[in-house]
């Protein structure tokens, strides 16, 4: 096995900017005989509601222009079946939306789901394989190929594949979440400065406004604006509902 992670991990990490290393798995794909890539990345999978969280990253290769906008801005990314099933499995899997196919996503075709489907099939985007990343901290990603068009036989041509696909998905992921910046790592729901950050950290461990001013050196009021700026930037009532909800997002990690 480490024989085949090494020649792959090199041929990620030579392209020295995430876009390159995306390029470089599109490749990949295209030799496995997909159409198409689609890659993301969120810190946490939920939000506080339940729902799947919008991606703090979405790249695509070789799809629809429009893709991004509905995926984030139109929020399809949180009613996309293959999302849905990836949330709560770690094992690669090939879909279809072809009504009549016996794939895992068919449980999910639903009348919420149906702008997705009816989207994907309008593009002409008949199947895939999706390889769910879960990170031990709770970050989330997904790496998926897809075809376009109907093809003979082609989840039995993919499931050939399946195999390879999934461990050159990791290795590319490890390379490119080696590169993210700290805009990416964060939960898309707040951008709090470093400050706002730090004092509720220590609001976290039950410190008073008055001590966290002397712990950083600043006036009671400024950390008093510090924390009502946080709050308001998370929609959180109060302090101690801002501390969950950025504990939530990951927020408070160094």
């Amino acid at each position: 096995m480490l024989d085949e992670i090494l020649p792959l991990r090199r041929r990620f990490t030579r392209q020295e900017t995430l876009d390159g290393r995306i390029d470089e798995i599109y490749a990949g794909v295209r030799a496995f005989g997909f159409d198409g890539l689609i890659y993301d990345y969120t810190p946490v999978p939920f939000d506080l509601d339940g729902s799947i969280m919008i991606p703090s990253l979405l790249k695509l290769r070789n799809m629809a222009d429009d893709m991004h906008d509905y995926w984030c801005a139109r929020g399809y990314f949180r009613i996309d079946p293959v999302q849905i099933l990836a949330t709560r499995t770690t094992t690669s899997f090939f879909w279809s939306y072809d009504a009549a196919a016996e794939t895992r996503i068919r449980g999910f075709l639903t009348e919420e789901t149906a702008p997705v489907a009816r989207y994907l099939r309008e593009r002409e985007v008949s199947s895939g394989v999706t390889v769910p990343i879960h990170m031990p901290r709770g970050d989330y990603a997904t790496v998926t190929a897809v075809r376009f068009g109907g093809r003979a036989k082609e989840e039995n041509d993919t499931l050939r594949h399946i195999a390879d696909f999934s461990l050159l998905a990791h290795v590319f992921h490890e390379a490119a979440f080696a590169l993210f910046d700290d805009v990416v790592r964060s939960a898309g729901a707040a951008r709090l400065t470093e400050r706002e950050r730090e004092c509720l950290r220590y609001s976290a461990q039950g410190l008073s406004a008055k001590e966290i001013s002397r712990i950083i050196d600043r006036a009671v009021p400024t950390v008093v604006l510090h924390l009502n700026s946080a709050a308001r930037k998370l929609n959180a009532r109060n302090r101690t509902q801002a501390v969950v909800r950025a504990a939530h997002y990951r927020l408070l990690e160094h």
